[in-house]
């Protein structure tokens, strides 16, 4: 018998949030979703049974919707991960992979995953109810890379550490992530990142930043962000009262990015080396976050 199967672990409601994220009842309705995608992923891989070929492990949709999110939730060991589910360490890699792509196209199809591009954000906001928004950028560590160079493209100077970083805006009423960076080496700054993406939010919404962001504007969008003490002098008692307002609403964008980092993929030191898949799983961890918190909101 499997040490972690849907069946095994669906009556323990607190370890089933532990190992995925997810309510039980969140995990059925998501996965619904995912196995529509498995299919249409199987449809479009489809072996050639003249040839045969490895079958695909884990039978169960349930139980396969749960590897991968007890993969991207705890983050184990691929070791640890093939022992728990009964398959090789080959398996498990494989896995990993595939149904990364299933779970991204089941985020995607039901309108989870965060927009990429400036002009989708854009497009999907103005069908939104207006809001206000907060922007923020999101540090990950990576294992320090063996060459020098390497090591200073990705020394964060911030962290004091190697780091990928991304930028994240979010709906500070629904607590949505509306557009997500790509996926930048550490060093780079969270303005220089906005410079490059170009971000663009509906006319006259109110975008709250901190300082790291200082010089970042958006045509015709009001920039709130905290005055910086001016060397030598001090803030007035106003400035002061005014900075403390702003960080209040803004502290928003950082409970959100606290709720994509409960996918410790994402918060612990990232191991991965497949090219791309460190950009993958923030989107996943984004995508995740954005079902739950909706899921959450509107069972009230």
């Amino acid at each position: 018998m499997k040490l972690f199967s849907y069946e095994s672990i669906k009556q323990h409601k607190a370890m089933f949030i532990s190992l995925t994220g997810l309510t039980v009842k969140e995990f059925d309705a998501l996965c619904a979703s995912f196995g529509a995608a498995w299919n249409e992923y199987t449809k479009q891989h489809e072996k050639d049974p003249r040839r045969g070929g490895r079958p695909y492990v884990l039978d169960v949709m349930e139980d396969r919707l749960l590897f991968i999110l007890f993969y991207l939730k705890t983050y184990p060991l691929q070791t640890v991960l093939a022992y728990s589910f009964e398959i090789s360490q080959a398996e498990a890699n494989l896995l990993v992979h595939q149904l990364s792509i299933v779970l991204r196209m089941a985020l995607k199809k039901d309108g989870f995953t965060p927009p990429r591009i400036p002009s989708e954000m854009l497009a999907r906001l103005e069908q939104e109810n207006s809001q206000d928004y907060g922007i923020d950028g999101t540090e990950r560590r990576i294992s320090r890379p063996a060459d020098q160079d390497v090591q200073q493209f990705f020394y964060s100077g911030k962290a004091h550490c190697h780091t990928l970083k991304n930028t994240i805006i979010a709906g500070l009423d629904d607590c949505q992530i509306k557009g997500l960076s790509r996926t930048y080496e550490g060093r780079k700054h969270d303005k220089k990142i906005c410079d490059e993406e170009q971000p663009r939010l509906p006319e006259g919404s109110d975008l709250y930043q901190d300082t790291g962001f200082q010089g970042h504007e958006i045509m015709g969008v009001n920039i709130h962000q905290p005055k910086k003490k001016p060397r030598g002098g001090a803030l007035t008692y106003e400035e002061k009262h005014e900075n403390k307002l702003i960080s209040g609403i803004r502290v928003i964008v950082e409970h959100v990015i606290a709720g994509v980092k409960r996918c410790h993929i994402v918060s612990g030191v990232f191991r991965n080396t497949k090219a791309d898949y460190d950009d993958d799983v923030m989107e996943l961890a984004c995508a995740l976050h954005n079902f739950r918190s909706y899921h959450r909101r509107t069972a009230y």
